[in-house]
């Protein structure tokens, strides 16, 4: 089973020809509402090329009592996502706005809304203790994503954390605190040089060679996604394990990030190597970018090995 604790949103898209300069307003034709938050994109992604059946995948997180949160419930379930531990709030519904531009590249504001009320206590331990892989974003208060995290780490669960955005913390000590409850870390190449800078490690613009710090200084493997070059693991002794992304024309990488976080958790869950895991989401990740919206281009198991037959 496969647990996640973190954001639930509803993402409003506006296409643009590019995206606006600081004071700058741009004309968009149309604003679009799609089922978004790194949490529940990573729970559908999962949900979706996962064996087992429904509830095979559960949802820790808090939505609004609005029309946004019901309805994110609602697709959750609809997806196949349990939700016994998900809080209605007074708080509104966690929202996206997000820019995207001709090429496909975007750019994102994040109001948290209900996701900022989500407790440690929300995940109960009677769901937790059925877990084999726990994912952890930074969408949520990162008190509780660390408390959620040492809990699962005595109940022998696999802890995977993505960290993005990175932690707006600059200490050394509190950043390490955390990759020390961390099995798995999953960045981006920015989100990596960042994280390295605060660990005192600095790499330039060597996105590898901060992945390695990491590892190496606390433990964790250490996955880092670059793009249309895929995406690289590296254990705490140094080997390098390399997944190629097949080339694509995009539509829109909102979510890309979320599809390979999910379909990563799902393959550990499932007993895969990391090298075969990581394959199986840089395939997911790019076939997510073909469709408009996080959660639409999310592919189900039987279109993720077609495509990979394809090959």
């Amino acid at each position: 089973m496969i647990v996640i604790f973190g954001s639930i949103n509803m993402d409003l898209v506006a296409r643009v020809q590019r995206i606006a300069r600081p004071g700058e307003t741009v004309l968009s034709r149309r604003a679009d509402s799609f089922f978004g938050g790194k949490g529940a994109n990573q729970a559908v992604a999962a949900a979706r090329v996962g064996r087992g059946g429904p509830g095979r995948v559960a949802m820790a997180g808090a939505v609004g009592n609005d029309p946004f949160g019901m309805a994110c419930l609602k697709n959750l379930e609809g997806n196949g996502v349990g939700v016994t531990a998900i809080r209605v709030t007074d708080e509104p519904t966690g929202c996206a706005f997000i820019a995207v531009d001709e090429t496909g590249e975007n750019a994102i504001t994040v109001a948290s809304g209900a996701n900022m009320a989500l407790r440690s206590a929300d995940l109960p331990d009677s769901l937790l203790s059925k877990a084999s892989v726990l994912v952890l974003q930074m969408e949520v208060p990162i008190a509780d994503n660390l408390e959620v995290a040492a809990r699962a780490r005595r109940a022998g669960v696999k802890v995977l954390w993505n960290f993005a955005p990175v932690p707006p913390i600059k200490e050394r000590s509190a950043m390490a605190e955390l990759l020390a409850v961390t099995d798995v870390l999953v960045v981006n190449e920015h989100e990596a040089l960042a994280i390295a800078d605060i660990v005192g490690e600095p790499s330039g613009d060597h996105y590898l060679k901060a992945g390695s710090a990491i590892s190496r200084l606390f433990g964790p493997a250490c996955i880092v996604t670059a793009g249309s070059r895929g995406a690289y693991a590296i254990a705490p002794d140094g080997i390098q394990t390399h997944a190629m992304a097949r080339p694509i024309t995009p539509v829109d990488t909102t979510g890309a990030g979320d599809t390979f976080v999910g379909v990563l958790a799902n393959g550990l869950a499932e007993g895969l190597e990391i090298g075969r895991a990581m394959e199986l989401a840089c395939a997911a990740a790019s076939l997510s970018c073909l469709t408009a919206g996080a959660q639409a281009g999310m592919p189900q198991r039987e279109a993720l090995e077609l495509y990979l037959a394809q090959a």
